[in-house]
């Protein structure tokens, strides 16, 4: 894969993250998989709006599911996104000491 389309990618799977109600549910994953009734209830949305956010999602390898009768679970695929969570706060942090 050569460097520009990297980046491509790269700049694709942020735009996934780059809304509130989707971070608040990578969030949440980090701490254990959740069904999409709970995701629905952080979110405050509506279900069909959290089924599009977590389709998004797991269209872009960020989480997977797994079935358990009529009750959907998500969890991370790769843990490692919450570190754009440590990174990001520390900028906010940086940035806000300097203005």
């Amino acid at each position: 894969m050569n460097k520009l389309n990297s980046f491509t990618k790269q700049a694709r799977m942020l735009k996934t993250l780059a809304h509130e109600s989707r971070l608040m549910i990578v969030d949440r994953l980090s701490h254990g998989e959740c069904s999409v009734g709970g995701l629905r209830k952080l979110v405050g949305s509506d279900l069909s709006t959290v089924s599009k956010h977590l389709a998004l999602l797991r269209a872009h390898g960020i989480v997977e599911d797994r079935r358990e009768g009529t009750t959907v679970y998500y969890r991370l695929r790769t843990p490692c996104v919450c570190d754009f969570f440590t990174c990001a706060t520390k900028v906010l942090k940086d940035r806000s000491r300097r203005e």
